[in-house]
């Protein structure tokens, strides 16, 4: 598994320089075009890995992104919101490939809501968009106001770029309204903030960077401890919101890292069962078999 990929690292690497002045307490944000490119290293092929910053890209045409345990095949123009929780690895089928992206820290929107709560960023959302030219083009015009506002000297121009990345994200949910479907309505505002945590807590512990790194929250009592809750009651909030019980739950995102795990290391697995809390390898053989319907063997094949 690659380590994660520093903002400066992607400057330097990608770019060609480190802009530490552009580097302050409100955040970082910067808008590119494609043909910026110009550092010493090619920036594809992507290794499969993890950023420290946030990316919103456009790019014209097919592409292939691995996403997790997910490969998305992208067969007009993609439109890619990546965070630093989920790794990943973008492969582009023209050796030249064109389009736009902005990256920004978290910092950038500290104080001004939190991504988390949109379904593009959410465990379990689909952050790879296939947009037709029309669509692409709506986008583009989003693109283009940021590159007309960063290089504007107006006082609160980064302000504005903050509202024009949240248009991005409205203008892709918009597009696809089925994103936008994460939740039952009706549900309690505490059933909302119990699972909130849940899912949080849960997804602390991905993803497994080091064979080293072992997750220790693996049973519904356990988080229902960590939650000062009575696993009865988190279970009937997850329920209520989700529709599935906290074992599916966390069954479902542990095999997910599993099949990541499988496919993008090289790790035995015994290193791999231990990683994700089975201390006897039989026991994740027998898990991962329940959840996937085949054996890990079988599916690193």
């Amino acid at each position: 598994m690659e380590k994660v990929e520093s903002l400066e690292a992607f400057y330097r690497q990608k770019l060609g320089f480190w802009p530490s002045e552009n580097v302050h307490s409100i955040g970082h944000f910067n808008v590119f075009g494609m043909e910026d490119y110009s550092g010493p290293k090619p920036p594809y092929p992507m290794p499969y890995s993890r950023k420290d910053f946030f990316k919103i890209a456009l790019i014209y045409g097919p592409n292939t992104v691995d996403y997790v345990d997910q490969t998305f095949h992208v067969q007009h123009n993609m439109l890619m919101f990546a965070n630093p929780l989920v790794p990943y690895r973008w492969t582009p089928a023209d050796e030249k490939p064109r389009g736009v992206f902005c990256l920004f820290t978290d910092t950038f929107f500290k104080g001004h809501g939190s991504l988390k709560e949109y379904p593009l960023y959410q465990p379990g959302g689909t952050p790879i968009l296939d947009l037709t030219n029309e669509e692409a083009a709506t986008v583009r015009a989003i693109f283009d106001k940021m590159f007309e506002e960063i290089r504007s000297d107006f006082s609160f121009k980064y302000d504005v770029l903050r509202t024009l990345t949240l248009e991005l994200i409205f203008t892709a949910l918009k597009l696809r309204p089925a994103l936008s479907e994460v939740v039952k309505t009706g549900q309690s505002n505490a059933s909302e903030r119990i699972a909130t945590l849940f899912l949080e807590l849960l997804e602390r512990q991905f993803p497994i960077e080091s064979p080293l790194q072992q997750i220790h929250l693996k049973f519904p009592g356990e988080f229902a401890e960590q939650l000062h809750v009575h696993s009865n009651h988190l279970n009937k909030a997850l329920k209520e919101i989700t529709g599935k019980t906290t074992s599916q739950l966390i069954s479902e995102r542990i095999a997910t890292e599993a099949r990541a795990l499988l496919k993008h290391t090289n790790w035995n697995i015994a290193e791999i069962s231990w990683c994700l809390g089975f201390e006897d390898p039989s026991n994740f053989i027998k898990f991962f078999k329940k959840n996937t319907t085949t054996t890990p063997k079988h599916f690193r094949e």
